[in-house]
């Protein structure tokens, strides 16, 4: 292996690693009532959050920070990120999935929540940022009746 494939294998790794950061800080600032004035720097201008039937579809930086904001006011949650699967598709490209475990309230009512995120990263100035965010629930329920009893319920 010569000098230059030894440098784009680590290219690759680092951009996976700040990928898996970026990920980190966004379910920390989710977890912090959804701080839109970090989370915004996130998501470039043109980007799509597309939580489904449950949570909705957002295009546009400001229309996500707009649900983000909302959402602040009603919903507070542990977002735990698991199983990353990346792919770097280019220098400024990349693509992957994490599942998702969430506990948290909405309102007065506790709940559990379970689902896949589908994602596209592209980078700007060197960073690593959303470009699309795409939610697919496996189950979102009351705690106290746990998901086998209902398997939606927000």
């Amino acid at each position: 292996m010569d000098q230059k494939e030894l440098e784009k294998r680590l290219r690759v790794l680092e951009d996976v690693e700040a990928i898996k950061n970026m990920k980190a800080l966004y379910a920390e600032i989710c977890d912090d009532r959804y701080d839109i004035t970090r989370m915004e720097k996130l998501f470039v201008e043109d980007a799509i959050w597309d939580g489904g039937e449950v949570w909705g579809v957002y295009k546009g930086r400001k229309a996500i920070m707009g649900f983000f904001s909302e959402t602040g006011k009603s919903v507070t949650g542990v977002h735990l990120f698991v199983q990353p699967k990346i792919k770097i598709i280019s220098e400024i490209e990349a693509q992957g999935s994490w599942y998702l475990l969430q506990q948290g309230t909405r309102g007065d009512m506790a709940f559990w929540l379970s689902a896949v995120e589908y994602e596209k990263y592209v980078k700007v100035n060197g960073e690593w940022r959303f470009k699309e965010i795409k939610f697919k629930e496996f189950f979102a329920t009351r705690y106290e009746e746990g998901w086998h009893k209902n398997k939606m319920c927000l």
